[in-house]
């Protein structure tokens, strides 16, 4: 993409309202422009905490004396009231989604990771139309694209034995630079998302770490330079074979230990 997109464009992107071929290419500036990436990234956080704080109300039926005519108010009181308003909303933006701290990603790489990988799910998962940018049935294509963007080799396991189906991926921005998300479905609907980032790292492994917010759980872990994070509605005991077998399939490529 020689254009860059204009501020409405990546508020579509953001939101998820542009066509597909149209998504590609902004992820493909996103990934060449992190400060740009990065504000993406926090709309999206933003959107992400208004679902989870207020999807619950659009369920919930109108009051009875909301439905009765209204009275008139001051235009003073209008003002006070929408600022109050914009208050309100700040603390529970700050609350669902507290920065990272400043050692999130110097002192440990995968400190910030679970947070993150959270965010995609979130933002992600819900979409029925658009849940991915590159579906399933080109699968080689999908992963080719993400490991010539992350710079690094990619798989996309195969979980069917786990009971869910590779729906597809996208590319996704992140503070260390393009990053990829895989979604997986199974029978009931239920979704999985395998979050992959490269990072500063010694070259070594890391061993499962386990993160959870609410529902969502979260298996996270470093391999050589990339970073892997899969998240899921599942109690921890259900979500870790799935993880276990994600570990098992990525590490096929992995050489033999040195002797």
């Amino acid at each position: 993409m020689n254009t860059p997109p204009d501020r409405d464009r990546l508020h579509a992107f953001a939101d998820d309202r542009l066509p597909a071929d149209e998504r590609v290419r902004v992820a493909g500036w996103l990934a060449d422009h992190p400060d740009s990436a990065a504000a993406v990234h926090d709309w999206r956080r933003q959107n992400a905490a208004l679902h989870a704080a207020y999807d619950g109300v659009l369920e919930q039926s109108v009051p009875p004396h909301l439905l009765a005519p209204p009275t008139p108010t001051p235009r003073p009181l209008l003002r006070v009231a929408a600022v109050l308003g914009w208050l309100a909303l700040g603390i529970v933006i700050g609350r669902v989604l507290p920065p990272d701290g400043p050692a999130a990603t110097v002192d440990d790489p995968l400190a910030a990771l679970p947070h993150r990988a959270a965010v995609a799910y979130a933002v992600y998962v819900p979409e029925v139309r658009h849940p991915v940018e590159v579906g399933a049935d080109q699968e080689s294509h999908l992963v080719a694209w993400l490991s010539k963007r992350l710079g690094t080799p990619l798989r996309a396991p195969h979980l069917v034995a786990e009971g869910f189906r590779l729906v597809g991926g996208r590319l996704i921005p992140s503070e260390q630079g393009p990053g990829a998300l895989f979604m997986y479905e199974d029978g009931t609907g239920g979704r999985l998302t395998l979050y992959v980032v490269t990072v500063e790292h010694d070259g070594g492994e890391t061993a499962f770490r386990f993160a959870h917010a609410g529902a969502l759980s979260t298996f996270y872990w470093v391999d050589r330079h990339t970073a892997y994070a899969l998240s899921g509605e599942l109690p921890r005991a259900s979500l870790l074979p799935v993880a276990s077998a994600v570990y098992r399939q990525l590490g096929e490529d992995r050489p033999p230990a040195q002797k």
